[in-house]
């Protein structure tokens, strides 16, 4: 695909729709969560405290991605989003890994079931295709199977509006250059369309994203005299999304993306290459029917995918390709007004292949499938008392049966104090790579995760100040370990536990002025290799100067980081010459934003690591310095 003719497009589309512009209507906050029962509820109702990132909020830190955007929220860190654009990122929530964490696109599980750990790769996605976000930290197996461990991230996307026709279009263009070696010449653009409407009983939402970004190399060379070659990232991503309601009572919902992106790395730590790269294409559908009736709403949610992926490194050509299948069918039944009951099923099917110079697995040999029978019941009492419980039975084709619980009771005292507790339990299977790869083993148990926590969250002046606090303790058995003496996969012996405590504060000095943060204290057993902060920090203060002008600036301390080389420490692990400090750094960000057209042309600039600073977030990996970027979005 031309590059240049994708680059502009945005910009062409600015005008040659200009004949469709209408106001747009504004949005009302969604003021429910989903997370804890996949029905809406009050968040007052929720037992959790459920981080939930709406679009305003995203509106607020324009030009960053998704990744940038999460590492935001208090027990989630994302390694390798302060990295050159297309780094892989390490997702870790609570001190997990990127396996124990779930990644939902409006309900449907996403994998990648050739990749190591079965995740979602993050890079895959735009965030300007994205309407909200709800974080739902600790185990959650029972609603959602296996790999939601230490948490489940549930993306919604963007859905069509009212009017027969709407969309925007948008061009953001930026530098990409480390600190102290400035060079602001435009390296990363980003650029897009999308239209969506309805009529009668069809609506429906189309958009186009494309990136292309250089100007960094991914290794950080030893000696500050050497010079690496930049390595580039480019992604096209394309979505669809149909909707069809017959009645009131019944609608159907039909989706279909493709995701393309091509990305140079280089040979590891302070060590560059010339032509190491990856290209992987994915193909998603979906279905989704929803009816509701008197007493209920009975929903299916299903999603097919399939990936191909190729990696050239150290030579050789690495080839992949998976496919993974999942339905979710669930009911909700209402006993009463103060009780629900959701019952549902869920099948998953996974299969890979890959083929290299020096190995081959077929996809006759490498796959599985689950079934899960689950079941969760929601009392919300008239004097304060809310509780969520449930049970889920996982019948694995490879690892037998599996039995997951949780316990969420919650107490509302008066309008301004709730208090929450929750013991939940979850699962993880092994990825088919780690059984089935050369360096896997069969014999691996599935690891098993109990979460405990307690907290509060309290209001106060009018709702002007809200504070919340949560303790856990999270203990993990069998855990997956890598050997790097040996090159296999192993089960750990003995249970690992991690523990913390997150915190949020957000204070609203009048309509104009907005101030939150939040704290995270983070403490593992076993570091398992995970640069995951034992303090963090984010603050950030929102100043709406005008109706049209806006501006955000934001901080974020990150503490030292312990790295260990090795997975898990394996009976060959030396902790003298494995393992090395990383130390703290502190950033700070801005971002500023004005409706240079009321309802129809909007501009933003933003500012990351406004204070250049040089630090160290992987090992022999680059990290960015002062960036800069402008971007405009035209609304019709």
């Amino acid at each position: 695909m031309n590059k240049k003719f994708i680059r502009f497009s945005a910009i062409a589309l600015l005008f040659a729709m200009n004949t469709y512009a209408q106001d747009q209507e504004p949005k009302q906050l969604d003021e429910v969560v989903v997370s804890d029962s996949k029905f809406a509820l009050s968040k007052e109702k929720s037992g959790k405290v459920i981080v939930k990132i709406t679009s305003e909020d995203l509106k607020k830190k324009s030009g960053q991605s998704v990744a940038s955007v999460l590492s935001t929220v208090a027990g989630v860190e994302i390694n390798g989003n302060q990295s050159r654009n297309g780094k892989d990122l390490g997702l870790y929530i609570r001190g997990g890994r990127n396996h124990q964490v779930l990644i939902l696109i409006d309900g449907v599980p996403v994998t990648d079931a050739s990749g190591i750990s079965l995740s979602y790769d993050l890079r895959l996605l735009p965030v300007e295709q994205i309407e909200s976000i709800e974080i739902m930290k600790g185990a959650s197996s029972t609603l959602y199977g296996s790999g939601a461990a230490t948490g489940v991230i549930n993306i919604t996307l963007k859905k069509a509006g009212k009017k027969a026709i709407a969309g925007n279009a948008y061009m953001n263009i930026g530098t990409q250059t480390v600190a102290k070696k400035a060079n602001y010449s435009v390296q990363d653009y980003n650029q897009g369309f999308a239209v969506n409407g309805g009529f009668e009983k069809v609506n429906y939402f189309a958009s186009l994203n494309s990136t292309e970004t250089t100007g960094i190399s991914e290794a950080k060379p030893l000696n500050s005299n050497t010079k690496f070659e930049n390595d580039a990232f480019s992604r096209v991503n394309s979505l669809v999304k149909i909707g069809f309601t017959p009645t009131k009572k019944l609608s159907f919902d039909f989706f279909a993306n493709y995701d393309r992106m091509k990305n140079d790395f280089d040979a590891g730590s302070f060590a560059d290459d010339l032509k190491n790269f990856s290209l992987s294409e994915q193909f998603r559908v979906g279905f989704s029917p929803k009816y509701k009736y008197n007493k209920g709403e009975f929903v299916i949610n299903s999603g097919a995918n399939v990936i191909n992926r190729d990696i050239f490194s150290y030579g050789s050509l690495f080839q992949a390709k998976s496919r993974s299948v999942n339905v979710d069918a669930f009911n909700k039944y209402e006993i009463s007004s103060q009780l629900f009951v959701v019952t549902g099923a869920q099948f998953q099917f996974h299969e890979m292949s890959n083929m290299s110079q020096y190995d081959a697995i077929t996809n006759e040999v490498a796959k599985f499938n689950m079934i899960d029978p689950y079941v969760t019941a929601v009392y919300n009492s008239d004097f304060g008392l809310n509780l969520n419980a449930g049970a889920r039975y996982n019948i694995h084709s490879k690892y037998g049966n599996n039995l997951v619980y949780n316990i969420n009771p919650s107490y509302t005292f008066s309008e301004n104090l709730k208090v929450i507790a929750s013991y939940s339990t979850a699962f993880i299977t092994p990825s088919l790579y780690q059984l089935y790869s050369p360096y896997g083993d069969l014999n691996l148990s599935p690891e098993k995760d109990a979460t405990a926590e307690v907290g509060f969250e309290v209001s106060v002046l009018n709702k002007k100040l809200v504070l919340n606090a949560v303790a856990f303790q999270r203990e993990e058995e069998d855990a997956i370990g890598f050997d790097l003496m040996t090159y296999k996969y192993f089960n750990v012996n003995g249970k690992n536990k991690a523990k913390g405590v997150e915190t949020m504060v957000s204070y609203a000095l009048n309509d104009k002025v907005k101030f939150n943060a939040n704290y995270t204290f983070t403490e593992l057993e076993r570091q398992s290799r995970i640069l995951n902060p034992k303090h963090k920090v984010n603050a950030a203060v929102d100043v709406q100067a005008t109706p049209r002008l806006a501006f955000n600036v934001a901080y974020q301390f990150v503490s030292d980081r312990y790295l260990e080389y090795t997975t898990y420490p394996a009976p060959t692990y030396n902790p003298v010459l494995n393992s090395e400090i990383l130390k703290d750094y502190q950033l700070v960000n801005g971002n500023v934003r004005y409706d240079l057209i009321k309802n129809r042309l909007n501009i933003f600039g933003a500012v990351d690591n406004i204070f250049d600073k040089d630090f160290v977030e992987s090992r022999g990996y680059s990290t960015r310095g002062r960036n800069f970027k402008l971007g405009l979005n035209f609304l019709f």
